[in-house]
């Protein structure tokens, strides 16, 4: 007898059922109660050089996401939507300040100000010389403020020092799986041969959702271990700031203390082709988990992706609060790729939460 082309899927744990690495949350806020409450900036990490054939846009969006921002000033310019460029995507109830490019056609520049009245603000225009590439990001800078929450200063500035000391685990966000998980649910039928219609686009969630829970899934084991932030014997090591990262069979006191000062950071598995780089039980704990949330291993290996690594450890920079009133206000950069929620959870529970 044949096997089903489209088994059951497997058992997969929650983003609200992640275990958090500081405790659990102090108390009950209000988030996104408008859309300034949740205010990002991206640090690009290069400058226009104002010469070239692109646009360069220094855009501020309220309430709108990025996509929608991109079709419309596709439709101002006069080009198609797949030519807009933007370095990453921005949440839609918020106010968020991101770059966008497009190719500069011949004739007046657009009036870039007609926008203004859809939650389009052009902050500012260059040129360049090429398309702006996804993932050029270094970072994001957010502004997050936290409503009615009720929590004695000490216990809230004990919390936020642990934080600013050892990090918070570096998960991928809710909003990486969609609505009521549906784009988990639409990776298992796509990894087991059975997709429907689905765009490229829609593809690329599916598997980036796929990955991302398996990856949450060797965090969370390693955060109920106690060794999400400590280096262990046949971790995969990665240099911060970097994608480079080489495996330490046997862990001494100078790759210690490089973990400790936040220079090298324990990695989880990004999953695809290739071999697993971890040794020992580190590997055999991964191992475990993809056996666990099978066949989305080998469905994201036949896919063609490339085997890589993620920081397990999420470091805050800048980290301050300022309470006013009943609000409390969070200032913070984050490096790309990583989630504010990963913050917040550590600190909160909001309404919302569990949806």
């Amino acid at each position: 007898m044949s096997e089903p082309q489209n088994p059951e899927p497997p058992r997969w744990i929650d983003w609200v059922d992640l275990p958090r690495a500081h405790g659990p949350p102090l108390g009950q806020g209000r988030l996104r109660v408008k859309p300034q409450d949740f205010q990002v900036s991206e640090i690009l990490g290069l400058t226009p050089i104002d010469t070239g054939g692109h646009w360069w846009l220094w855009v501020r969006k309220t309430g709108v996401n990025t996509e929608w921002v991109a079709r419309r000033l596709a439709s101002l310019a006069g080009v198609q939507a797949a030519e807009v460029g933007y370095a990453g995507l921005k949440d839609r109830w918020a106010v968020a300040e991101q770059w966008f490019s497009l190719p500069a056609r011949p004739g007046p520049e657009p009036d870039w100000e007609a926008l203004g009245k859809e939650g389009i603000e052009i902050l500012a225009v260059h040129r360049h010389r090429r398309k702006l590439q996804r993932g050029v990001l270094v970072g994001n800078r957010f502004r997050i403020c936290i409503r009615g929450l009720q929590v004695a200063a000490e216990t809230l500035e004990a919390r936020l020092q642990a934080i600013r000391a050892h990090g918070v685990p570096n998960y991928f966000g809710q909003q990486r799986f969609g609505r009521d998980t549906h784009n988990l649910k639409q990776a298992h039928a796509l990894l087991t041969g059975q997709p429907g219609r689905m765009t490229p686009y829609q593809r690329g969630l599916c598997l980036s959702a796929a990955r991302s829970q398996l990856f949450n899934e060797v965090l969370a084991e390693r955060v109920r271990r106690g060794d999400w932030n400590r280096p262990q014997p046949g971790d995969c090591l990665q240099l911060a700031g970097s994608r480079s990262f080489f495996c330490a069979e046997q862990i001494d006191a100078i790759l210690e203390a490089r973990v400790g000062r936040f220079d090298l950071h324990p990695t989880g598995p990004l999953w695809g082709r290739g071999e697993l780089p971890t040794r020992g039980s580190i590997r055999a704990l991964e191992l475990a988990i993809a056996a666990r949330l099978a066949p989305w291993p080998s469905g994201l290996e036949a896919q063609r992706l490339k085997q890589e690594r993620r920081s397990l450890r999420l470091m805050i920079e800048g980290l301050v609060s300022e309470q006013l009133g009943d609000d409390l206000v969070l200032r913070f950069v984050l490096p790309r790729g990583s989630y504010a929620t990963s913050l917040l959870r550590e600190l909160i529970h909001w309404p919302g939460f569990a949806e």
